[in-house]
């Protein structure tokens, strides 16, 4: 196991033939157990990690930046081939990985797709878990702030915004009422960002007029899954989150399994 982030990373970077996303980079760091954590956000601390290396430690740094969130080593096979596939001038590379840090100007932070409501245990103020990815801390979303869509499997039947109460209570209202029977999924799109601890937060909106549109473009495309769009809009940088059952549900079907088995020895009995 490696001592520090740093270290995890040039691992899972110098075992790659090709450039990694940081959401890659990250999910294989914990899979293969090169650095063990307790935090919610392992892909945006290793895309911090890589962001303020190539910033503050210019040419020192051994990582580059050959796309939008996507990274190799300044010494590997897979810098040839990102330079090749880029530009005949490898400095070309270097300029862009330097001075084109990720993006922070989204106002969408995170976001979740296709989330089942069976997962949910739904009350007037209900937690909604979800993970970076399957061995990070779950988040509660119950509090998240922001746009959310509601299907029928995966068909759009209604989109809302979750402002002045939040996206759990707004969710709980639609079981009750004339939408109750007419969905069975979920996704929402998050203004709040998320702390490592896992918790939610407000941050200072500074985003330009050209960067706002292209997170609207992206936001209908995530939502809409037009066939002509082949990739997400520009810009667009929040973290996708995948949902985690509540442990409430857990412990039920636990319990359920639990009876279950007692009643069948008790009836061979």
């Amino acid at each position: 196991m490696e001592k520090s982030w740093k270290e995890a990373i040039i691992r899972v970077l110098s075992e790659s033939s090709i450039p990694l996303h940081y959401t890659e980079i990250s999910e294989q760091i914990l899979t293969r157990g090169y650095y063990e954590t307790d935090g919610a956000t392992p892909a945006a601390t290793v895309n911090a990690q890589l962001a303020s290396s190539i910033k503050h430690d210019g040419e020192k740094s051994p990582f580059i930046r050959v796309a939008k969130g996507t990274f190799t080593l300044k010494k590997s096979p897979a810098t040839i081939t990102a330079t090749k596939s880029t530009s005949n001038k490898p400095k070309k590379l270097e300029t862009l990985a330097e001075t084109d840090i990720e993006s922070s100007e989204s106002i969408i932070h995170s976001f979740g797709m296709y989330w089942q409501r069976d997962l949910v245990v739904w009350r007037n103020d209900p937690k909604i878990y979800g993970k970076q990815q399957a061995l990070s801390k779950p988040v509660d979303f119950g509090k998240q702030k922001g746009i959310y869509i509601l299907y029928d499997h995966h068909t759009v039947v209604y989109v809302g915004r979750s402002i002045d109460r939040p996206l759990g209570k707004r969710l709980f209202e639609h079981t009750i009422d004339r939408l109750g029977s007419r969905w069975n999924r979920f996704s929402w799109f998050g203004l709040l960002d998320v702390t490592q601890e896992g918790n939610l937060r407000e941050t200072t909106l500074n985003t330009s007029l050209a960067s706002l549109v292209a997170t609207l473009e992206a936001l209908l495309i995530e939502a809409l899954e037009p066939p002509q769009n082949r990739k997400r809009g520009d810009d667009f940088s929040a973290i996708e989150y995948i949902q985690d059952i509540d442990p409430e549900l857990k412990e039920r079907e636990i319990q359920n399994t639990l009876r279950s088995i007692e009643q069948k020895m008790r009836g061979g009995s």
